[in-house]
């Protein structure tokens, strides 16, 4: 490939990928416009993509890597019923019937079988940092999606073993592959961590050489392994695998994760650049057709599936449709099987294209749920609103999860009475398995205030969670009962600025306390001499002060930066100035202490 490709290449990635992720389509399909953009079929810039393909497939041979380094025994063995159930029945519910399908449309069983296979897997690299950006990685259906991923990304190496061991994939492998396992399984561990152990005590730290050390085991033992017929993924699988449980499976990860993520990227420009854009174009309703057919009946499949075996609405609905997408290996055997004659070229095109399809129509799916289906679904299991049947408390207490909680037990504690509000049904339902008294209600909506009896309150304690509802109540509040006090709670500066613009004077910032507790902690810690007291009361005179100021300028982000950015060279500047006033003090023999250290505030 020439420089000129290259930099195309680089152009288009730094181009289309940021934009797609900007407006949640996912990197994934950036990759594969970009590679649409600079293939034979777009810009024509590289002509060949099976060049491209070919150095690629390092990418998905690293996230194999990963894959294996994952497989720690103590977590599978936590996860064993997700991914070897919940995994193994997804294959199944997808898998069967699509091969059913193929054979009954002129498929060879064989081939028929390696489809449904294909078509069953789900794309790694797009779910699992959509999950993270989501911070839904740790909920329910987030784990069970992640159980169900590793059970598909672990299937395709005996998978892709079975191809080569008969010869689909080219020369059926012999003896030589099976010493080679047997060498890798026995041999690979001790001989890999004396290899990293090496390193890391005659390379000075050195995170270059590591990452090196890293990438000569992987891809080693996956070059071995392709050279007695078995595949290069499978090798560094098992390299992962032999590492899972080591001393330096973070540093592994840490080391391989830059290489993968590029390489994996370029995977899939050059899957973008093989899409037979004359084929999109001759047979459009065809191939958009299999593509919406692939999500459809994967998500049905999935949805279905859980629900059958106990999973609700809620649960079953996001895993279907998060893995309803065809996934990154399916370019994979659908590539083994055209090689091995299993599939021709038309049919391993228009599979190829097809999938390809249904990942670009996936972040879509999702948008449909988050905006419609979800709101919809929500609105219609939900219970009534509760009706408050008591007369007005002192405290009105609006979101009851966990700042609210605490406000209610000291108040509880004190013998003071109040009225607790939440706009979650399910954590109305959890409080009051505890004894609590609360409302279901959403606090946004004038009428629930006025049941409230907001008007008779001497405090409102405004500790809901989310941003745009906590801002909507106060702006409420201060409109229709402006005579009631109002403490509020703000989730993190900006939040607070904009409570302060309604009004609101009387605010903290939820992490405030802990963060400068955890702050003259450490300056305790790495600087006993220093008087941390006296730091953390400068450091929070001053932070009043500047809040202040930023909410002068709050909507002007250019004088924003520039105050803020002058605000931490004035910071260093007083703390120096204190320091040096107080060894001057000490010096002379004072003891007496600057008067203008003002009281700590939150």
């Amino acid at each position: 490939m020439s420089a000129t490709a290259l930099l195309t290449l680089l152009a288009a990635s730094v181009l289309l990928v940021p934009l797609f992720k900007r407006f949640g389509l996912g990197s994934v399909l950036g990759y594969l416009v970009a590679g649409i953009a600079v293939g034979p079929y777009g810009l024509g810039v590289v002509s060949r993509p099976e060049s491209v393909l070919h150095t690629a497939e390092l990418g998905v041979t690293l996230l194999m890597f990963l894959i294996g380094l994952e497989l720690q025994p103590s977590r599978l063995w936590a996860l064993r019923r997700q991914v070897f159930g919940l995994g193994a029945l997804q294959m199944a519910g997808v898998a069967l019937p699509v091969a059913a399908i193929a054979a009954a449309l002129g498929l060879g069983w064989t081939g028929a079988a390696l489809v449904g296979v294909a078509l069953a897997m789900s794309s790694t690299a797009y779910i699992l940092p959509l999950l993270a950006e989501r911070r839904e990685l740790t909920t329910r259906f987030g784990r069970e999606t992640f159980a169900i991923l590793l059970f598909q990304d672990v299937s395709v190496i005996p998978i892709l073993a079975l191809l080569a061991l008969t010869g689909a994939g080219g020369q059926a492998p012999g003896w030589p592959a099976l010493v080679a396992l047997l060498i890798v399984a026995l041999a690979g561990r001790p001989v890999l961590a004396t290899m990293f152990r090496y390193v890391a005590r005659f390379g000075g730290g050195n995170r270059e050489l590591f990452a090196a050390a890293a990438l000569l085991g992987a891809v080693g033992i996956g070059v071995g392994l392709n050279g007695v017929g078995l595949s290069a993924s499978l090798g560094a699988f098992l390299a992962g695998v032999l590492l899972a449980d080591s001393e330096f499976r973070h540093e592994l990860e840490a080391a391989i994760e830059p290489f993968e993520s590029l390489l994996l990227g370029l995977f899939f420009i050059a899957v973008g650049m093989g899409i037979a854009l004359p084929l999109v174009m001759a047979e459009p309703l065809q191939v958009l057709g299999l593509g919406a057919g692939i999500l459809l009946l994967k998500a049905l499949s999935l949805y279905a599936g859980r629900r059958l075996i106990g999973g609700d609405d809620a649960l079953s609905r996001p895993l279907a449709i998060l893995l309803a997408c065809g996934g990154e290996f399916a370019f994979v055997l659908f590539t083994s099987a055209r090689s091995g004659g299993l599939l021709d070229g038309p049919t391993a095109e228009l599979l190829t294209v097809a999938v390809a399809v249904s990942m670009a129509l996936a972040p879509f799916l999702l948008i449909l749920n988050d905006r419609l289906i979800q709101p919809w679904a929500r609105n219609r299991q939900a219970p009534p609103f509760s009706t408050i049947d008591e007369p007005g408390q002192p405290v009105v207490i609006a979101g009851y999860g966990r700042v609210g909680q605490i406000v209610g037990r000291l108040l509880n504690a004190q013998g003071v009475a109040f009225t607790a509000l939440d706009a979650s049904a399910e954590q109305v339902d959890f409080v009051r398995q505890f004894g609590n008294k609360i409302y279901y209600g959403d606090a946004t909506r004038l009428s629930l205030l006025r049941a409230a009896h907001v008007q008779d309150a001497r405090l409102f304690v405004l500790a809901v969670d989310d941003v745009e509802a906590s801002l909507k109540i106060a702006e409420l509040l201060r409109t229709h009962f402006p005579d009631v006090p109002l403490l509020a709670r703000a989730r993190n500066r900006t939040h607070l600025m904009r409570l302060r613009e309604l009004g609101v004077k009387d605010v903290l910032r939820e992490t405030w306390g802990t963060s400068v507790e955890l702050g003259r902690r450490a300056l305790q810690t790495v600087q006993p001499e220093v008087d941390a007291d006296r730091v953390v009361a400068l450091f929070t005179a001053h932070d009043l002060r500047v809040l202040d100021r930023q909410q002068a300028v709050f909507h002007d982000r250019a004088a924003l930066i520039a105050l803020s950015k002058n605000a931490r060279a004035e910071l260093e500047d007083i703390l120096q100035g204190d320091a040096q006033l107080h060894l001057t003090t000490a010096a002379e023999g004072s003891s007496e202490a600057p008067k203008t250290v003002p009281d700590g505030a939150a």
